[in-house]
């Protein structure tokens, strides 16, 4: 098995080396998509490989297509900046190398780091993705949001976990779901999807009743309860920001190039 490992970027200078040592000795490739940062990203990324393309942003899952469709070889490991292989899933994926398999991809839990310890519960664990994939049975969808990766064939899980270090603090989280939350919102507008009282009135609580109770938020502590509250105000301001572009009929554009 040759694996191209895959990740997209923009100004990522402060989190990107990590997740470049961790592909050391386990991939083939490294393939970096760069969105023209202003930082020092690009310059950080070609002391590892020499395959970094600059690419005008489009959306997540066009991006990575585009990624994969660098890759010189026929398995794809698609990592976000953010994201790092643990000791446990790099020993993993090294066995799989030197295997035969008749798998299409493998998935993986993803564990955060988040407000100083590893999130075991909430609705951000196990979390678990397939991003180590045939690149010919595979391709990224969805145009806004979440993309998900669309897979011919069968996918084993693997217990190694992907390290995920999404959020530097609280501040940096609000941030993000501010982002999100436009996205999030533009793609129910695209599916015609309208906001009614009930989605402002009870989905906030009924989202942080299943992260923090259901999915035993509170065995991590404080930051398990901020998880879980944020989450619960994340579906709040997806479906008030629906509501206000059914109001004014304007599309969201969160990426301005």
């Amino acid at each position: 098995m040759q694996i191209s490992a895959v990740i997209i970027t923009y100004n990522e200078e402060k989190r990107l080396e990590p997740t470049l040592k961790s592909l050391a000795g386990v991939v083939d490739e490294i393939i970096v998509v760069d969105r023209y940062s202003d930082d020092d990203t690009v310059k950080l990324t070609k002391k590892y490989t020499d395959r970094v393309f600059l690419r005008k942003w489009t959306n997540f899952a066009d991006q990575k297509n585009f990624a994969n469709g660098k890759a010189q070889y026929p398995w794809i490991l698609s990592l976000d900046a953010d994201e790092r292989l643990s000791p446990k899933l790099r020993d993993e994926i090294m066995k799989l190398k030197s295997q035969e398999t008749q798998y299409s991809g493998f998935s993986m839990p993803r564990q955060v780091f988040y407000l100083g310890r590893w999130i075991r519960h909430t609705v951000w664990y196990p979390d678990r993705k397939i991003r180590l994939f045939r690149n010919d049975l595979a391709r990224w969808e969805g145009e806004y949001v979440h993309e998900d990766l669309v897979i011919e064939g069968e996918v084993k899980g693997l217990s190694g976990p992907l390290y995920h270090f999404t959020y530097r603090n609280i501040a940096d989280h609000m941030r993000r779901i501010n982002t999100f939350s436009d996205l999030g919102a533009q793609k129910l507008y695209t599916n015609n999807k309208k906001c009614h009282w009930y989605h402002l009135a009870f989905l906030p609580f009924f989202r942080f009743m299943k992260s923090y109770f259901l999915k035993a938020g509170f065995l991590d502590g404080f930051a398990g309860f901020v998880i879980s509250l944020l989450d619960g105000y994340t579906g709040f301001v997806i479906y008030a920001k629906l509501k206000e572009i059914w109001k004014i009929g304007e599309r969201i554009e969160p990426f301005p190039n």
